[in-house]
């Protein structure tokens, strides 16, 4: 963390450039009224195919960190595993970057929608990881 005076930045990890990219989309349009949170999408690898790529990652965690913490949620497998090796190298993302156990759509909305309040990570990660327990039925 650079100085911990902006919002909690919010990457999207997914298989899929086109998956990272649409719920980044609907996270940011369901905000509402809240403050422009820094939302970066890391979807697929870097010649565009099906897959999780550490460059990708690393440049948008750094696009989205404005000193108060980054929020990485991922979509499954080695997109969990790309970012813990990441984050055990311990200089590849910004200080302040936290792997977030939630569902991707649900956990990414309410990152999204509670770092628009202006909450810290922890709040960010606790509301995300909350998703779990939304129930449709």
């Amino acid at each position: 963390m650079s100085d911990g005076t902006g919002l909690v930045g919010v990457v999207l990890v997914s298989h899929s450039a086109a998956v990272a990219a649409s719920v980044a989309d609907l996270a940011r349009a369901l905000v509402g009224g809240g403050a422009a949170v820094p939302v970066a999408a890391a979807g697929g690898t870097g010649s565009g195919e099906l897959g999780t790529s550490a460059d990708l990652i690393t440049a948008a965690a750094r696009s989205v960190d404005q000193g108060a913490g980054v929020a990485v949620l991922m979509d499954l497998g080695s997109a969990v595993l790309t970012v813990k090796a990441l984050l055990a190298e311990g200089d590849e993302l910004p200080d302040g970057t936290r792997l977030v156990d939630a569902p991707f759509v649900e956990g990414a909305v309410a990152a999204v929608v509670t770092a628009s309040t202006g909450a810290d990570l922890a709040a960010v990660e606790a509301a995300a990881a909350e998703a779990y327990t939304y129930r449709k039925v």
